[in-house]
């Protein structure tokens, strides 16, 4: 299993790192990839440096891409033709298309959304083109994982890997990291 977390400049951090942390746990390779510069900073000048520039990841060698969210990381995606083009490529092959917090706007954007049951961060749902709005913490709707926000991103992260890996893998990681919430 391979999943790409690409990031822009104004990501939120918790996000990011919950999920690339909590995937890898359930060995999952991760890619972080970048849009313009390998060091990228987040919403809150945290820097992370990505392994790699997204315009060399190809849809192909990836069973998953989940979009962490902040602001202004979020607009920064929306506004990358090459996310959304990765987005429709990888839904289009039914393979995993996540995101959390403000990021599912990229995927209402990208037009994956339509008829399907996703939530986001509160103010950000006019933007979940043809999404059938949840006030769920974490849902998923076949291919597709939305979250809310940062405190979700460890229970957002489980139901991935819940999809990619199975619910036994899910349910150890959980139990390793002690989290005792269900959302």
């Amino acid at each position: 299993m391979k999943a790409l977390v690409p990031l822009a400049e104004g990501f939120e951090e918790i996000e990011a790192v919950s999920i690339i942390d909590v995937l890898r746990r359930a060995d999952i390779e991760v890619v972080i990839a970048y849009l313009e510069k390998k060091s990228v900073k987040g919403s809150h000048n945290i820097c992370i440096t990505a392994d790699m520039p997204l315009s060399k990841c190809t849809a192909d060698e990836f069973d998953a891409i989940i979009l962490p969210g902040g602001m202004p990381g979020s607009e920064n995606l929306k506004q990358s033709k090459a996310v959304g083009d990765f987005i429709r490529s990888l839904h289009v092959r039914g393979r995993l298309v996540g995101a959390i917090c403000a990021a599912p706007m990229v995927l209402g954007h990208a037009g994956i959304l339509k008829g399907k049951n996703a939530t986001c961060y509160p103010g950000f749902e006019k933007e979940l083109v043809g999404a059938i709005i949840s006030d769920k913490p974490v849902i998923a709707d076949k291919n597709i994982v939305t979250g809310k926000g940062a405190g979700c991103a460890i229970p957002f992260a489980l139901e991935i890997i819940g999809i990619l890996k199975g619910e036994e893998i899910k349910n150890t990681i959980k139990n390793n990291l002690q989290v005792y919430w269900n959302l």
